[in-house]
């Protein structure tokens, strides 16, 4: 369900999940909508935000607005990913292992979103627990928030690393 626009300042945003609630009211059943969205630069920078509103286009409106605010820095080596990392977020989780050029992104719907917004071009991921496609997009972030390059592992301990 992840549909893809490229809007203007090289961000790519992909519509998550789009979720319906009805309230219950006199009249008759009151909807609202609530839309989760990645957005991302396909280098190194991507963010995900969780809009909420009466009609699906203000709320996946909402959601990027959220997203594009909401952008995190991701340490990537050659189109994919340092070392191996897990992710958690409530009962989902998330296992990435970095992979060979030309692997490609092997990956549910949800992780696949998050990991082309953010450039990886090769990747191995494993979902458990949880198959909430709203858990797993936090559940991922988790993962890729962890991430460090060697170099950065040099500069936050002062030493060098043979």
């Amino acid at each position: 369900m992840a549909t893809e626009e490229v809007p203007q300042g090289g961000l790519i945003d992909k519509v998550i999940k789009i979720k319906r609630c009805a309230a219950v009211v006199k009249g008759g059943r009151r909807f609202s909508f609530a839309a989760m969205v990645v957005a991302g630069d396909q280098n190194g920078r991507v963010g995900y935000g969780y809009g909420k509103a009466n009609e699906v286009p203000p709320s996946v409106e909402k959601a990027l607005k959220r997203a594009t605010r909401n952008m995190h820095n991701i340490s990537l080596s050659e189109g994919t990913i340092p070392h191996e990392v897990k992710g958690r977020f409530g009962a989902g989780r998330v296992i990435m292992v970095p992979a060979r050029p030309g692997t490609g992104i092997i990956a549910g719907a949800a992780v696949r979103s998050v990991c082309e917004a953010v450039g990886i071009k090769d990747i191995l991921t494993k979902s458990m627990g949880s198959n909430n496609p709203v858990v797993l997009v936090k559940a991922t972030f988790d993962a890729l928030t962890q991430l460090r390059t060697q170099q950065d592992v040099q500069r936050l301990r002062g030493v060098s690393l043979s």
